[in-house]
């Protein structure tokens, strides 16, 4: 059989079922694609319907090179030939095998399939991290993908360099029943629906409708808010926000990719808009939430609502907000910026959820009116962290919840074998063990297991539960990883087993160990791939000696939520530590700085080196990067930076991170390793400070000594006399950075801390001060002095 007639013979089979076929044609990259060409020619696809992802050029259909593979997310095709040749990477395929349509065909052109695992491509390339090299570079997961083609259902493979056909799709089974008729879509006809039926009508499935019937909640919410406002406003009271109102909704809608979630979505926001209501919608990226976008243009345009400004020449920007006829309106903000908005629209939709981290998620509970939409399973996100941690937060909050599970496929029917390849071979659907196994689990009970990359690949169950454990630690985690989890040659992969089932599990990337030539390029401003800690040290903090020590990097670190709050993470990085004592000069980490997240790599014996001075645009937090040293080199390495540390973040603190959370800069400078010696102020300085303690000073009139003393304090600085000063609470901590530290206003820093007043947070000042006035100068006869005139 020829590959036309072959492929011919697998589109009809996926038309009988509404299912997608796999094609591999394995073997030289000119005779794959003059096969893929043959293939799409006898499956009778046109050219318009195919698209090839490659880098080369000069194809009569459309082509999308594999760095722009994202640019399919959300379209729809029935034929995509990816070629594995070039540029391949998990992320790729993970990217666009949702991109077929149900009697579609995915054609995959690889390498002879007995020689892939051993052909290393640009992706294998950037796992190559130096000191090591390609050579060092596994095979494990292309031998996974070879291994999941030779048996999974659905897939074709031939020998397009001999010609001959190594497996029929039908290998695995071909079925001839019946397509499963879709439920009937039906419209509400209760008497209290909201939306219009052309929104209903609209839907492809009942899950969609479901899906839509339940974001009517988001409608009566915002109509609530709005009456309340309207009664304040009547009564001469103000409006002082949405959070804490008892008429709060939030719908959370939770499917696997290709179930219609985000149109589903776009039907609700147009429904909405054409209401009047003002929609913000928010995403990892505005082209996450196209479909969003596309569908409620549909709704409005088929109720003759959309604004003639929102289209030009009858074509839709799709970059700019949609308008009402009504006055409502949808528009985009990334998350970061959303969550500073969310008094002002009246409904916000949080597309691809999962894809965020949790602290930012919690956010937006701030809402009225809130919908979160959200993968469970998938390239943008597993859902996880969504789904186990984010839900707490939720289930806390003041909002009455709906829950949405969509699972009828809109594009493919069930079952469809790419779709299960897929899940199978990326780990897609990854969990942790369930928790019954491990919920017993406590530092007493558990084995500390070192975990070769050749043990995961020879153990499906435990590679599933490590790769689950790792991606319910992270907001985002790609296929990428899981191949760099099998191949990459400076990770490292350690866990704690309870009764032989993983319960917390460590990923370690190992850094630094670079020769003089390479530390000079990276201080000249080269990138050195896989060196995050070094890559910072040397080109942002200008430190070239910072790349010789040996580290590793607590890349992720993640204990089942069912043994949580135990100690296991504390176990298994003392286990870490004990270890490499011996053969690395430091651990170190760098993330997302929350107070949780700061406290507890402080516990854990790491030390603050740095904050980053940008927020990361998904998360909206700082990073920061600490250090537990091993070795004296690593000791060497972190008290310079410590010290480095110190003496910027003080201008830092009045600058860039001057809107910093205060319990982020109270965790970063209690983390810090503290100064040596008590800080030093003038006579005059310690006037002023006293005087503004017990006395009728002025912070305005000197606030440099009160700096000082206030960042002494926070990192716990040396007392010059006094061992047994009393602490500082928590608020006046707070209380010291938000006023002298970051400089902000006695008004914003009385309204953060709840304060009655601008004077009862200055008396709280002033009482701070004479607590660090005991601390660091009671022995001095200049502050003995000026006290004594102010007690006497």
């Amino acid at each position: 059989m020829d590959v036309a007639a072959l492929a011919a013979d697998l589109r009809a089979a996926a038309r009988r079922r509404n299912h997608r076929r796999i094609l591999v044609l394995a073997g030289s990259r000119e005779a794959g694609i003059d096969a893929a060409f043959d293939a799409v020619e006898g499956a009778e696809i046109p050219d318009a319907e195919t698209t090839i992802v490659t880098g080369r050029e000069g194809f009569r259909f459309d082509r999308v090179a594999p760095k722009h593979a994202t640019d399919l997310l959300g379209t729809t095709r029935t034929a995509v030939i990816c070629d594995a040749h070039e540029s391949f990477s998990p992320n790729v395929l993970g990217r666009i095998g949702g991109t077929v349509d149900g009697g579609g065909l995915f054609v995959l052109l690889t390498p002879p399939l007995d020689a892939w695992p051993e052909r290393a491509g640009s992706f294998e390339e950037s796992l190559a991290v130096p000191p090591d090299g390609l050579d060092d570079v596994g095979g494990r997961f292309r031998e996974r993908l070879v291994t999941t083609l030779r048996s999974h259902p659905g897939v074709a493979i031939v020998d397009v360099d001999n010609g001959t056909v190594e497996r029929h799709a039908n290998a695995g089974g071909e079925t001839t029943e019946a397509v499963p008729e879709r439920s009937p879509v039906s419209i509400p006809t209760d008497g209290r629906r909201r939306f219009p039926p052309a929104a209903y009508e609209a839907c492809l499935t009942a899950d969609q409708s479901r899906a839509l019937r339940a974001m009517e909640a988001l409608a009566e919410a915002a109509e609530s808010a709005a009456d309340a406002a309207g009664s304040k406003a009547d009564a001469g009271g103000s409006d002082t926000g949405v959070k804490g109102n008892r008429d709060s909704r939030a719908v959370v809608i939770e499917a696997d990719r290709g179930r219609g979630k985000s149109s589903a979505a776009g039907l609700a926001v147009g429904s909405l808009a054409a209401e009047g209501r003002d929609v913000l919608v928010t995403a990892p990226a505005r082209r996450n939430a196209a479909d969003v976008f596309a569908r409620a243009a549909a709704v409005l345009d088929e109720l003759d609502a959309l604004d003639e400004s929102s289209t030009k020449d009858g074509r839709r920007n799709a970059d700019e907000d949609l308008l009402a006829t009504s006055g409502g309106r949808v528009r985009f903000a990334t998350p970061t910026t959303a969550v500073e908005r969310l008094g002002a629209p009246d409904c916000v939709i949080v597309d691809e959820a999962a894809a965020l981290p949790v602290r930012l998620l919690s956010s937006f509970l701030d809402a009225t009116a809130v919908a979160f939409v959200t993968t469970v399973h998938g390239y943008e996100g597993a859902g996880r962290g969504f789904s186990v941690r984010f839900r707490a937060d939720l289930a806390a909050s003041h909002h009455t919840v709906t829950d949405v599970s969509m699972h009828e496929p809109i594009r493919y029917a069930a079952g469809d074998p790419l779709e299960t390849w897929a899940f199978r071979t990326l780990l897609l659907d990854a969990t942790p063990p369930v928790a019954d196994l491990i919920e017993s689990a406590s530092p007493s009970t558990v084995e500390y297991r070192v975990l070769d990359p050749s043990d995961l690949a020879a153990d499906e169950h435990l590679l599933r539960s490590v790769f689950g454990l790792l991606v319910l630690a992270h907001y985002r985690t790609e296929p990428n990883d899981l191949a760099r989890l099998l191949d990459a040659p400076n990770l490292r992969v350690r866990a704690l087993e309870h009764e032989g089932h993983v319960v917390s599990v460590a990923l370690l990337a190992r850094e630094g160990g670079l020769d003089a030539s390479t530390r000079a390029e990276m201080y000249e401003g080269a990138r050195v791939r896989g060196n995050m800690l070094p890559d910072v040290f040397t080109s942002q903090l200008r430190d070239e000696a910072a790349g010789r020590p040996v580290g590793y990097r607590v890349v992720r670190i993640a204990t089942h939520h069912a043994a949580r709050s135990q100690g296991l993470g504390s176990r298994l990085l003392g286990e870490i530590r004990a270890e490499f004592a011996g053969t690395a000069d430091y651990l170190g980490v760098g993330y997302g700085a929350t107070p949780e997240l700061l406290s507890f790599w402080d516990a854990n014996g790491f030390q603050t080196v740095h904050l980053s001075t940008t927020r990361n645009e998904s998360s909206g937090e700082y990073s920061a990067l600490m250090v537990d040293p091993l070795s004296p080199s690593g000791a060497r390495l972190r008290d310079r930076h410590a010290r480095w540390f110190r003496d910027r973040i003080p201008a830092l603190l009045t600058d860039q991170l001057s809107d910093a959370d205060v319990d982020v800069v109270r965790g970063a400078l209690a983390a810090c390793q503290p100064p040596e010696e008590p800080p030093t102020l003038t006579e005059r300085e310690w006037r002023i400070v006293v005087g503004a303690a017990t006395g009728p000073g002025q912070y305005t009139t000197g606030p440099a000594g009160f700096r000082r003393l206030a960042l002494a304090a926070l990192l716990d600085a040396p007392t010059a006399q006094d061992e047994s000063a009393t602490p500082l609470t928590g608020r006046e901590e707070r209380l010291l950075v938000g006023k002298p530290l970051q400089t902000r206003s006695w008004e914003a820093v009385a309204d953060q801390l709840d304060y009655a007043s601008t004077r009862e947070c200055m008396r709280a000042f002033g009482a701070a001060y004479e607590t660090l006035v005991d601390r660091f100068g009671s022995h001095l006869d200049v502050v003995r002095a000026e006290r004594a005139r102010f007690r006497d």
